[in-house]
């Protein structure tokens, strides 16, 4: 939880130092947000690719593994549809490209705001921390009430790290290697689904 705060924390300061305008014009008028989607994209392909485990179990696993991140992107996909119809302001095609951040706040937002505006990427930022927050408080709950697949999936892209060890407390070391490769494959599909929805 400490990384959300963390993030969440520099989210405030950003807003607060834009509102008193205590920055430069010359830095206002960069944009960095590109520069730092390119980091952010390179840095997560190496952390894809030095997870041999990752590949190790997709090679070892039926494919059915993937009915995982599947069901988690349908089942987000169909909650964000139908929570757009009562939020005035918010059409559906933002809605969705929101929904498919799949809980990767970092990239989702800068994403989002490159693409669909820096408004909406605060939104997809804020409700994305949000699935990470409710997940690391009601994993207990999901697993007894919904299967232990179900952290999983509400954990989204986070499944394989912030959210991995509350998961594998709720539902047992046995479904670890489940949570991190859907962490892997929403990671993947996340940038994909909201460049395919805004553009």
């Amino acid at each position: 939880m400490r990384n959300s705060f963390i993030i969440l924390g520099c989210l405030a300061a950003g807003i607060l130092g834009g509102a008193l305008s205590v920055l430069p014009q010359a830095f206002l008028d960069l944009d960095l947000t590109g520069y730092a989607l390119c980091v952010l994209l390179f840095l997560v392909g190496i952390g894809i690719g030095c997870n041999g485990r990752v590949w190790q179990v997709l090679r070892n696993q039926s494919v059915r593994i993937l009915l995982v991140p599947l069901s988690a992107v349908l089942g987000t996909l169909v909650g964000v549809g139908v929570f757009s119809v009562f939020v005035p302001g918010l059409g559906l095609r933002e809605s969705l490209a929101v929904g498919s951040g799949l809980g990767y706040y970092s990239l989702a937002s800068v994403l989002i705001a490159e693409v669909g505006g820096k408004t909406l990427g605060v939104v997809a930022l804020l409700s994305n921390i949000m699935r990470e927050f409710a997940t690391l408080l009601a994993a207990p709950l999901l697993a007894r009430h919904f299967g232990k697949l179900a952290p999983i999936a509400s954990g989204g892209a986070t499944s394989m790290d912030t959210t991995l060890p509350i998961i594998t407390q709720c539902v047992g070391m046995e479904y670890a290697m489940i949570s991190v490769v859907n962490g892997v494959v929403l990671t993947l599909l996340a940038p994909v689904l909201i460049v395919a929805i805004l553009r």
